[in-house]
């Protein structure tokens, strides 16, 4: 769902005639792209109709992997029972989520408000567990531009449950300087879903330009990442996130950026701007500001598309 964001903000406003609106329209509009299924937040309450969204993708013989949020407290523990409930009810047995809506560098001014935030997180994974359990739901727990690898997969070995895993997102970590390699080869083995997507980059005077671009205009090595992936779980899911905005700036030549960094050796640092340097975009990165709605529309829907064309030709095997 994050690959149509434009679309989604469309969506929200009333009597806008956007090209869908709820989790079942997202799923038919995906279907007409050539999509094999969807990743998603079902909003309605309503069980009938999470179950209309599975019998429309069993139809089209699609998938359907639910979103949702994490409980702060055992007072949000009700409502994240009902997002499983509904999930299941909708066909899913992956359930994608994040600990952080925001990027550890821009939420965090020092290393203990991460180490607390790590705290948090792992009091909430605790609540939901059992939960998971009870009704047999595996939850992917994205790298979210929070966790470094190292950090999600002792999280992840701490659960010790079938039933807690990883959405590896194989650009993301870029942003906390890991290679993409690195990273996937580290949670692999705890994969139970994805965010495929290319990355493009480019030096700026406080560190670097991240952009998600089309599949096959990026330096990502997407066949090789993806055979990690389907090796460690064959049956695993690839969903394509192609954010379509302005670059990311990663201000890794910043003091504020390392506040919550904690203890990272510098050769971390050399090691991406080196890649960033070898692999800089000749081609501007993809921008949105200044685009009016229609524009903007038009160009996230291309780049989607353009993404799930180069996919069909070139990963499916």
């Amino acid at each position: 769902m994050h690959s149509y964001g434009a679309h989604w903000k469309l969506a929200a406003t009333p009597g806008s005639n956007a090209r869908f609106k709820d989790a079942l329209t997202f799923l038919e509009y995906c279907r007409d792209l050539g999509a094999g299924g969807v990743q998603v937040t079902i909003t309605s309450k309503d069980f009938g109709f999470a179950k209309g969204i599975r019998s429309t993708a069993e139809a089209c013989g699609m998938y359907f992997e639910g979103q949702l949020s994490m409980p702060k407290d055992e007072a949000g523990l009700q409502q994240f029972e009902l997002d499983v409930r509904l999930a299941k009810e909708a066909g899913a047995s992956v359930i994608r989520t994040a600990f952080l809506s925001g990027r550890r560098y821009e939420t965090f001014d020092s290393a203990e408000a991460f180490r607390q935030f790590k705290e948090r997180s792992w009091k909430s994974l605790l609540l939901c567990e059992p939960i998971l359990k009870r009704h047999r739901m595996r939850l992917a727990i994205e790298n979210h531009k929070d966790w470094f690898a190292s950090e999600q997969v002792d999280l992840l070995r701490r659960a010790q449950s079938e039933f807690i895993g990883a959405c590896v997102d194989i650009g993301n970590n870029l942003a906390l300087l890991e290679d993409p390699l690195e990273l996937v080869n580290a949670l692999a083995p705890f994969a139970f879903s994805t965010h495929i997507k290319d990355m493009a980059v480019q030096e700026y005077e406080e560190g670097f330009l991240l952009s998600e671009v089309p599949l096959g205009k990026g330096f990502l090595d997407l066949k090789q990442l993806i055979g990690i992936l389907r090796k460690a779980n064959p049956a695993i899911r690839l969903n394509l996130e192609m954010i379509t905005r302005d670059p990311l700036k990663i201000p890794c030549l910043t003091a504020k950026y390392w506040l919550p960094m904690g203890d990272v050796r510098a050769e971390r640092l050399a090691r991406i701007l080196d890649l960033v340097k070898k692999n800089r975009s000749t081609r501007p990165l993809p921008r949105t500001t200044g685009l009016a709605q229609e524009e903007q529309l038009k160009f996230e829907d291309a780049n989607v598309r353009e993404s799930i064309d180069y996919a069909h030709r070139e990963l499916s095997a």
